[in-house]
């Protein structure tokens, strides 16, 4: 199907000439990732199991074992498979992560050649601890949501324009940032309060106050009309769980519910549980405001805030 393909490199300086792709897929078309996908399938088809302990995506493959030597008789078989197909395995970018781990657990090995052990690895944008806690992922979705407010602060920090206009600007823009992949994510109070934090932080920007000014957060939110994070957080668990529950029982995630694991760590069922017993019965979002054009003198949490 991709049998006499040629392409051109576009360079700053214009289009190099054309030339033959003979190894491997044409980059760049609409077809490249089916083909892919096809060869792989067909390549693993005698060593893939199913998930979670073989995951694929593209040509990112994540082995999960219950011990040392399932690790590497599985790296082994792959490795045999592949290279003999004509593809290679990196050994420098291939990595082992030990969960629950022992004294004297050992290493794992790949031809004699030690694989690299990491306290975390990064898989499909989400960082993963092998101590099973989330704090780096927290940091990073924390960064994100800077990194997207900065993009649009030149819009968030403008005076002129309406804090209700700048709120679904945030909460276009930057909120999605921080909230990304963390349904799946157990969350501890002292986690879910530094996301808050930071919240507050760029709504404090964007509005023009400090701490200074001794305005309360719910003030804020409301004039900005940016709910709670938690409950948003709380929000996306329970529809991710809703999707779970109304897949076939051989979806991943159905078997993942019936799966038990070592440690204190919660089980979603109970997760969402525990959110729908915190879930509140109005709309959380405050209608408190308070008016940005008062001298900041006069903006006190004790003055008339909706008398704009």
């Amino acid at each position: 199907m991709s049998e006499w393909c040629r392409t051109v490199v576009r360079c700053a300086v214009g289009q190099t000439e054309e030339f033959k792709v003979e190894v491997g897929l044409h980059q760049g078309s609409a077809l490249s990732p089916f083909l892919f996908a096809i060869v792989m399938d067909q390549l693993s088809e005698e060593v893939r199991q199913e998930s979670p302990w073989t995951m694929m995506f593209a040509d990112d493959i994540v082995i999960c074992s219950e011990s040392r030597e399932q690790v590497e008789e599985n790296l082994e078989r792959w490795r045999f498979v592949l290279e003999r197909r004509g593809m290679k395995v990196s050994r420098s970018k291939t990595e082992y992560m030990c969960v629950n781990e022992r004294e004297g657990s050992g290493t794992v090995g790949l031809q004699g050649e030690e694989v690299k052990k990491v306290q975390e690895f990064k898989y499909l944008g989400s960082t993963v601890q092998s101590n099973g806690e989330c704090g780096k992922e927290v940091k990073k979705r924390v960064q994100a949501g800077w990194n997207g407010w900065r993009k649009v602060s030149g819009v968030l920090c403008d005076q002129k324009i309406l804090a209700r206009i700048k709120g679904k600007v945030y909460r276009t823009v930057v909120r999605p940032a921080m909230l990304y992949g963390l349904e799946t994510v157990s969350l501890r109070k002292r986690q879910e309060s530094e996301l808050e934090v930071a919240e507050l932080k760029m709504l404090r920007f964007s509005l023009g106050v400090t701490r200074l000014d001794k305005i309360r957060n719910e003030y804020i939110r409301g004039t900005a009309h940016v709910g709670r994070l938690g409950d948003k957080v709380r929000e996306a668990r329970l529809r991710r769980f809703g999707h779970v529950q109304r897949r076939e029982s051989e979806y991943i995630g159905r078997r993942m519910l019936d799966m038990e694991l070592p440690g204190p760590a919660q089980s979603l069922g109970a997760a969402a549980a525990a959110d729908i017993r915190q879930a509140p019965d109005e709309d959380p979002l405050p209608l408190h405001r308070f008016s940005s054009s008062l001298p900041r003198t006069a903006l006190s949490p004790f003055a008339k805030w909706n008398a704009m």
